[in-house]
């Protein structure tokens, strides 16, 4: 997700552009920094607080009235797990550790509310184990970055952690739960 001079640019990994679907979205920039780019994914919950993979997915069809419509009835969030560029500075050669600060400090200054929310994130072994047992509200695992490598698109140079039973498709998949590279070793133990 990119916004700049009032323009955004919301993308699914495969580069197909989302803002016409989104409209809340598209509405929730006036509350960041111009020239500011998060990566991050959209969900959808349902009454019950699990994922909605299927209702995020038909959000995907629905443009103009339909998606205004849709953003009222089953309003999609923007979950943040990487800031790419802040206000115009390229973010993506900082370590790891460095930019998760910086996320954390641009939602904690400019008080971000819906439809933005800051992925969770731990070091802790103990706080990993709880979250994997999460596969009831729709966390399929964790996702483990390097706290001192730069960005890299689509993923390379993560890993990624499955639970041992998800129990429904999640939008989330395992890439909204980060962790620091030590936890890695500590996972071997569950």
């Amino acid at each position: 997700m990119s916004a700049n001079a009032g323009q955004v640019v919301l993308r699914s990994r495969r580069g197909t552009e989302m803002a016409a679907s989104f409209p809340e979205i598209v509405a929730g920039i006036v509350q960041l920094p111009d020239a500011t780019a998060f990566d991050g994914e959209l969900v959808v919950w349902d009454a019950a607080g699990r994922l909605a993979f299927e209702r995020l997915q038909n959000r995907l069809a629905r443009r103009g009235a339909g998606s205004a419509r849709a953003a009222q009835e089953c309003p999609a969030r923007f979950v943040a797990f990487d800031v790419l560029r802040l206000s115009g500075t390229d973010t993506t050669g900082w370590p790891y550790r460095r930019r998760r600060a910086t996320l954390e400090s641009v939602f904690a200054a400019r008080g971000l509310i819906a439809p933005w929310v800051l992925c969770p994130s731990t070091t802790d072994p103990a706080t990993v184990r709880e979250w994997l047992t999460w596969t009831s509200v729709g966390i399929e695992g964790v996702l483990f970055k390097r706290l001192g490598d730069p960005y890299r698109p689509s993923g390379r140079g993560w890993q990624k952690y499955r639970c041992a039973r998800p129990r429904r498709r999640s939008s989330l998949s395992s890439s909204c739960v980060q962790f620091a590279e030590h936890v890695r070793s500590q996972m071997k133990r569950l």
